[in-house]
């Protein structure tokens, strides 16, 4: 069903329900669409916003989804955080010291723009790019 809010040309309005748009436009070109206030055949289409309804368990299966993707995520950080050096912006100079002096890490993490993290994959050096979930939003 869809609702439409109709005018008429005496500059009334009134609502009236369809079961789709198509049947809306056959009943418009047989003129059988009349204006409840005059009678007049003479009816325009205002613009409406549709009335979308979703079943609860969608949302409730979206948010439970959301809730676990933003728990794995923070669990990731945490990992991250505990076993990994935060180079802060200075991650692409110290990926490359890593990888051209050959040095052992313990693993960095840090921050780099989308220039940097494609110019370290095109020198070979492995790099990740990873959602940073706040702490707080959990």
């Amino acid at each position: 069903m869809i609702k439409y809010n109709l005018t008429c040309k005496c500059g009334e309005t009134f609502e009236s329900w369809f079961i789709n748009s198509e049947e809306f436009d056959s009943l418009f070109k047989k003129k059988i669409i009349k204006c409840i206030y005059c009678d007049s055949s003479s009816i325009n289409k205002s613009v409406m916003a549709p009335n979308l309804r979703s079943k609860s368990n969608k949302i409730s299966k979206k948010t439970k989804f959301e809730k676990n993707l933003k728990k794995q995520l923070l669990d990731f950080r945490k990992y991250i955080e505990k076993n990994c050096i935060d180079v802060g912006e200075n991650f692409s100079r110290e990926a490359r010291t890593i990888h051209y002096d050959k040095k052992t890490s313990k693993g960095i993490y840090g921050r780099a723009t989308a220039e940097e993290t494609s110019e370290l994959l095109e020198e070979g050096i492995e790099v990740a790019t990873i959602p940073w979930i706040d702490k707080s939003e959990n």
